[in-house]
Order: C-alpha cells, then sequence, then structure tokens
C-alpha cells in the first residue's frame, strides 16, 4: 500500500479587515466582550464584487502548488470541503477545477462536515493515494460565511465568531509516509445544537419561498455555545489521544498542535489538559476569526510560512463542530 505526504500549503484571505471596533459601530457589543469569550481581535470578510468561495480557493491552491514545485497540470483529483458553497448546486469543487483549467480532466468532490470539513477530506485524499488510485490530490478548505450572518444586535453572538478565508494542501504519493493516521467521528444526535435550517429541502415548498429565504431569521446560525464548547473539549482530547495511541505514540512526540480555530477559549483548555507550552499549540484566530472548513489549512500553511514546521515534525490536527462532528490526524513532516 502506498503513503502519502503534504508536499505543499497555501492560503488567501479576504483584503478587508474587520475589527472589533468596527463591530461595535453596527451591533451593540464591546471589544472587551468579544475577546472574553472568543478571543477574536480582527477577521476578514469578503467583498462580494471580487471574492468568490471558488476564486479564493484558487489563489490559495495556486500558492500551495508553488510551494510544492508543482503546476495545475500535476493534479489529478480535488477534495473540496465547505459548508458555504458558490451555489446550491453543483459543488465547489468543480467550480475550482474551472479556476485552475483543468476542465473534463479531473474528478472532484466536495466534503460537507463544517469545522471538521478539512481533516475529512484530508483521509479521502490519504485513502486515495493509498489505495494506488491518485497520484496527486489537492485537498481544499474554503468558506464564505459573512455574507450569510446577520450584522446587527440580534445576530451578534456568532456574527463576531465567523469570516471568510482559504486554504490548501497538497498531498502527493511518497515512500516516507506523511499522514500517519486519520480519526473520523460523528454523533447526529445533536445535529440542532450548531446548525443552519435553511434553504433546506425538507420543507413544504411554501416555507422557502425567495422572501423567506431572504429573511435572515431563516438561514441564521443556530449555536447552543455551552453545549459546543463542552462537547468540544471533551471530544478533542480523545481524538488527539486516538491518534496517538494508533500510532503507540505519547503527546511528548507532537511538535505542533494545529487546532481548529472555533474560539481560542477551547484551545486553551486542550493545550492546558495537555501541559503544553505556547509554541507547542498554533493559534490565528485572534486575527481570522472562525473560517469553519478553512481554519486548519489557512493555521497549517501559516504556520510553515514562520518556520514553525520543519522536516521530520510531528503535527496534530484536530476539529470540533457541527454535526456533531470530530476528527484529528497526525502527520509526519
Amino acid at each position: 500500500m502506498h503513503s502519502s505526504k503534504i508536499v505543499g500549503v497555501g492560503h488567501h484571505v479576504p483584503e478587508a479587515v474587520i475589527t472589533n471596533q468596527y463591530l461595535t459601530t453596527i451591533m451593540d457589543t464591546t471589544d472587551e466582550w468579544i475577546i472574553e469569550r472568543t478571543g477574536i481581535k480582527e477577521r476578514r470578510w469578503i467583498d462580494p464584487s471580487k471574492d468568490t468561495v471558488a476564486n479564493m480557493a484558487a489563489k490559495a491552491s495556486r500558492i500551495a502548488l508553488q510551494r510544492a514545485n508543482l503546476t495545475e497540470k500535476d493534479i489529478d483529483f480535488i477534495v473540496f470541503a465547505t459548508i458555504t458553497p458558490d451555489y446550491f448546486f453543483p459543488g465547489s469543487g468543480v467550480l475550482l477545477q474551472r479556476e485552475l483549467g483543468l476542465d473534463g480532466s479531473i474528478g472532484a468532490i466536495d466534503i460537507r462536515n463544517a469545522c471538521s470539513g478539512f481533516i475529512y477530506a484530508l483521509s479521502v485524499a490519504d485513502q486515495f493515494i493509498k489505495t494506488g488510485m491518485y497520484k496527486t490530490i489537492l485537498v481544499v478548505g474554503a468558506e464564505i460565511q459573512s455574507t450569510a450572518i446577520d450584522p446587527t444586535t440580534r445576530g451578534r453572538n456568532t456574527a463576531v465568531i465567523f469570516a471568510d478565508g482559504a486554504g490548501a494542501a497538497v498531498l502527493q504519493r511518497s515512500d516516507n509516509p506523511g499522514i500517519l493516521s486519520t480519526h473520523l467521528h460523528s454523533d447526529g444526535n445533536f445535529a440542532e445544537e450548531l446548525y443552519v435550517r435553511d434553504p433546506g429541502s425538507s420543507r413544504p415548498r411554501e416555507e422557502r419561498q425567495p422572501e423567506q429565504i431572504l429573511d435572515t431569521t431563516h438561514y441564521k446560525v443556530v449555536m447552543n455555545g455551552s453545549l459546543v464548547f463542552k462537547h468540544a473539549v471533551v471530544r478533542f482530547l480523545e481524538v488527539i489521544q486516538e491518534a496517538l495511541a494508533a500510532n503507540k505514540m505519547s503527546k511528548e512526540d507532537i511538535t505542533l498542535l494545529i487546532p481548529h480555530q472555533a474560539n481560542l477559549r477551547i484551545s486553551q483548555f486542550i493545550q492546558h489538559k495537555l501541559e503544553f507550552s505556547d509554541d507547542r499549540v498554533y493559534n490565528n484566530i485572534m486575527r481570522y476569526g472562525n473560517t469553519t472548513a478553512a481554519s486548519i489549512p489557512i493555521a497549517l500553511s501559516e504556520a510553515w510560512g514562520e518556520g514553525k514546521i520543519k522536516e521530520n515534525d510531528v503535527l496534530c490536527l484536530a476539529a470540533f463542530g457541527s454535526g456533531f462532528t470530530w476528527a484529528s490526524a497526525l502527520i509526519r513532516w
């Protein structure tokens, strides 16, 4: 059986920096309130006249390919993680294929596992390479959430958190194992604790008319924040330990933990439980907010760009989010 390895990473975020101070001008909130509850100081929101999920993903992908010394023509397959596709259908994978000029030449699939989406996508790509079906796979996480949130006092609990961006990784067949293991879990009993109900297909047509869908009360994010936090801190630790046990490693073997950037308080709780120093956990939620499926690849790309990831380092990626879903990946760089 073949092995797979990440050979290039890249990311792209919109130009517009949305500070907490700006949010205080459009909703009843404060910089202190936001930082205390989330750790976020600023985030990026798109310019709807020029940014799309697909073109942000393409920009991140080209950086990843350049860093891998590859070109678009080297890609055999695309696995695209997003819950905010440019269209209800088709998925964003084929739109990225078009953006990269690969029309008709390769396949693409979409993963809709929210905050765990990138690790799920990485696992799917890893299996394709291990079985010999593909040699080089582009794995992407990208989101545009600013156009769906309610940027008023009514929606502030989630509007201050979610943001836009894209990250990409190039996974390639290798003689030296890079993706050591991936671990995927879900529990649909908690689906409605963090979800967006509409536009969903299970309601009668009269409940999904355009004037109702345009009303932000119909597609708002519903989040039971305290319950999500309680489950997240448990599942994060469980799935990290699962990855270590599967590879007969201990927490001391992890060079760098890159958690999904959901809430700085969650990351700090996990760091405390693992007794990790600050230099062993990478967080950038302070600058970018929660970019859902894009958060881990953006953080991975930034950490690499800052020289925090070196050859033979052991990285642990971990995520928890809507579904509930949670996942981890143990990687040797």
